[in-house]
Formats: C-alpha cells, structure tokens, sequence
C-alpha cells in the first residue's frame, strides 16, 4: 500500500466535508474552535477500508470501488475527492492517500428537479437524484477534443465519476437521458471541484 499523507483537520468543518457533498474549507470554517481530528495510522485506514475489500488499495482503487459500491448513503466509511489526495476518515480520524499525479478524478450527477450544492465529492455521503440511470456522455476540453464519449449507468448514489487529463480548460460535460439534454462548465486544473451537480436535464426544444 502507498504510504497515507497524513494532514491537519479542520475539525467539525471536516467532518462534515467528508460526510456529505462539501464547499472549499476556509480557515475561517476552522476557526469555531472545534477539536481537529487525529491523523489516522496505515492500521486504522486499512481497518476502515476492509470491509470493502480495499486494503492495501491505492487513492485511485478506493475511489473507483466506493463510488460503485451498490450500498446505500451514507456509507461507514467518509472519503472526500480532492484535486490531488483522498481524505478517508471515520469521524474522529482521518488520512490521505495520494490520487494519479496526470489524472483529475470528476464526479458528475445529472438531475431533473432536484440536486445540491457541491464541490469536493464524498464518494460515502453525496447523493444524487437519478441512481441507476443510463446516461450518454459526452466530455470534450477546451479545443473541442473529446476527452469521454460513451454510454454509463450512474451509481446507486446517482453519480458517475471519471478519471481525466489534469490541466483542462475551457471543457464541457454533456449529458443526455430520458428525453433530457444537459451540460456544464468543466475544469481540472488546481482549485477545480470534484463534483458537479449543476447538470440538469431538460427536455430538448
């Protein structure tokens, strides 16, 4: 297993960014003068991951099997999506695994009435409102080059994530499904969100 980044917390700012879909923590957010959280050990991140099968995962093996684990949210593991680690955490401890350095890791839930704001993904806690649904995407970056052009089903947390190019600008994720036509901004470069739920479906005129 890749050795875990271990990092401060930001206390109940945190805990609560790796519990639900989350906004960029601030200092400000650390400032209520909540307990930080401990750093967890390799042991206690192996602990936490083991009931999904993934000790001894990689950031990039924990992201992919929890976004496609079937359970329902929130899952008894927390784990926040950044532009370059993955928090994983249980509510009084937490970590970092490191995340591809060329890869940028996006999160996209496509809605038709109703969604949330969003901006570091929680692959255990952020819930989409179409799971189970086949979606046609289409991503292209800044140049107009298709980066992703495929047919997916999002997960049972109504999301569908990909792995992309670091450093786009100027892209564009599409999304198409029961009639539905939508797309959004897409960025990956540093300060970039993880997770998009501004892609709304609607009906095509």
């Amino acid at each position: 297993m890749r050795a875990p980044l271990t990092i401060s917390a930001l206390g109940l700012a945190l805990a609560l960014a790796l519990t639900g879909c989350s906004q960029p923590a601030t200092e400000a957010d650390g400032a209520a003068g909540a307990a930080p959280l401990a750093s967890a050990s390799s042991a206690d991140v192996e602990a936490l991951l083991a009931p999904f099968g993934l000790a001894g995962a990689d950031g990039r093996e924990v992201v992919d099997r929890l976004e496609s684990d079937p359970g329902t949210r929130p899952l008894t593991v927390q784990a926040s999506v950044r532009e370059d680690h993955l928090v994983v955490g249980d509510g009084s401890t937490e970590t970092a695994l490191p995340l591809p350095d060329d890869l940028f890791y996006v999160s996209v839930a496509p809605y038709v009435r109703t969604t949330h704001d969003c901006f570091y993904h929680a692959l255990g806690g952020c819930q989409g409102e179409l799971p189970g649904e086949d979606v046609e995407v289409r991503i292209t970056d800044g140049t107009g080059e298709v980066l992703v052009e495929q047919t997916v089903t999002t997960g049972a947390n109504g999301f569908a994530g990909f792995w992309l190019p670091r450093g786009v600008q100027g892209g564009t994720v599409e999304m198409s499904a029961g009639g539905g036509t939508g797309s959004v901004p897409l960025s990956t470069t540093p300060g970039s969100p993880t997770c998009l739920t501004t892609l709304q479906l609607a009906p095509a005129r």
